[in-house]
């Protein structure tokens, strides 16, 4: 156990770049034999010998090559100051750029909107509310709003949501409810909300607002402007 421990607190103070982890498949098939009911999908070598990083859904974990002494939490390069774990896990949750889907979701242009952004929006989420203020401040920037309403929740948003879709100025509709408060009328017609609603179950997108950038990066949260900036500008 000693050693273990010892192992991961090298791991901890000298790990380097992610992308110099590679897959373990020996080692993924002794841990899915050591612990059948356990649902492992990775295994990967790092470059501290004798430390692996072992992916179970969202979680990772860190063990050594005996597969049973296992540590949770996060593995930080001292050096340059990086959250290696919440990189990774980063990595693991992103998801494709919903391309095919966004005639589905309202338009919103600011600027010569050169960057693009989808959004997971409720129109009775108070979150929902504080992230429009916050994206308002946003330039150059395409958004695509996904008229996702959460009907446990929030019992009449869908029928918001619809009336919003159904406006023939979806965006003045979307924008003067969520940052104004003006009702929208009540409309009715064919729309995507349930289409949005499977869409957003794909994506394992559970709460609203949530954001994903082109190259598929996700971001839950009412975050503000600044952060969205900095994380629009991050690509990989």
């Amino acid at each position: 156990m000693k050693t273990t421990i010892k192992a991961i607190s090298i791991a901890i103070t000298c790990a380097t770049a992610l992308n110099a982890f590679a897959g373990d498949e020996a080692m993924l098939n002794k841990l899915r034999e050591h612990y059948p009911k356990t649902s492992f999908s990775e295994v990967n070598q790092s470059e501290v010998k004798g430390v692996y990083e072992v992916v179970m859904g969202k979680n990772i974990a860190y063990t050594d090559d005996s597969g049973r002494y296992f540590v949770f939490g996060h593995m930080f390069d001292m050096v340059s100051q990086a959250d290696l774990t919440a990189a990774r896990k980063e990595q693991l949750n992103r998801v494709e750029w919903p391309k095919a889907h966004l005639k589905n979701a309202i338009k919103i242009v600011k600027g010569k909107g050169e960057r693009s952004l989808a959004v997971f929006s409720d129109p009775d989420c108070p979150f929902c509310k504080q992230l429009e203020g916050e994206l308002a401040k946003l330039d150059n920037v395409t958004i695509y709003v996904f008229l996702y309403p959460i009907d446990s929740l929030h019992p009449d948003a869908r029928q918001k949501a619809v009336s919003i879709w159904c406006d023939l100025n979806q965006a003045k509709a979307w924008t003067d409810w969520m940052l104004g408060g003006k009702e929208p009328k009540l409309r009715a017609c064919i729309n995507p909300i349930n289409d949005n609603v499977a869409l957003a179950m794909k994506y394992n997108v559970t709460g609203t607002p949530t954001l994903i950038s082109e190259d598929g990066r996700v971001l839950p949260g009412a975050v503000p402007a600044s952060r969205i900036e900095a994380w629009l500008g991050v690509k990989s």
